[in-house]
């Protein structure tokens, strides 16, 4: 508990729903990071519409794909990985590790630099839903729900973004 406390406590974006991102205190920068672009906002039919019915449960309704039965968990390929409700750029290979959980992990977002996690296209929130603390990874463009971050992960980050396939678009690199 006291590493995710830790970890919880480096997060520059704070959001609540209902209220605009901001600043944690201390983080000494506001959101103007954040994309330019407003947020992708569908009705729940649309998102049925829009996508299969796991994509929807995952990403809209905050389910789980079964461990071990994602289609990028074992996918060796260079290039990004994006939102699969958006297309927003979440994650690249490059930060991409076996971390031997079930689902792809990586170390972390695409667009960070250092712990500054302003320019890459994902967010933070608090999620007790199952009783305890832990660290729910939203896309930050459209609030597709995508996995959770876990302060077990490989060094320098020490971060494991335990991210559902059925929530990412793969795009391969062009060599």
């Amino acid at each position: 508990m006291a590493r995710l406390l830790r970890a919880l406590r480096g997060l520059p974006l704070l959001e609540v729903p209902g209220r605009p991102a901001r600043a944690c205190a201390g983080s000494g920068h506001g959101d103007s990071g954040s994309l330019t672009k407003s947020k992708l906002s569908l009705s729940k039919t649309d998102w049925q519409r829009k996508l299969t019915p796991e994509q929807f449960y995952v990403t809209r309704e905050k389910g789980t794909e079964a461990p071990f039965s994602g289609m990028y968990l074992n996918n060796k390929e260079t290039g990004m990985y994006h939102c699969v409700c958006c297309d927003s750029p979440l994650f690249s290979s490059e930060k991409k590790y076996c971390s031997g959980t079930g689902w792809p992990s990586f170390s972390e977002a695409h667009g960070t630099t250092g712990s500054d996690e302003s320019h890459s296209g994902i967010l933070r929130r608090l999620d007790s839903s199952l009783g305890c603390a832990r660290v729910e990874v939203v896309c930050k463009q459209c609030d597709a729900h995508l996995g959770h971050v876990f302060p077990d992960g490989p060094e320098p980050t020490g971060q494991r973004f335990c991210i559902n396939s059925v929530a990412l678009k793969f795009k391969p690199s062009k060599h």
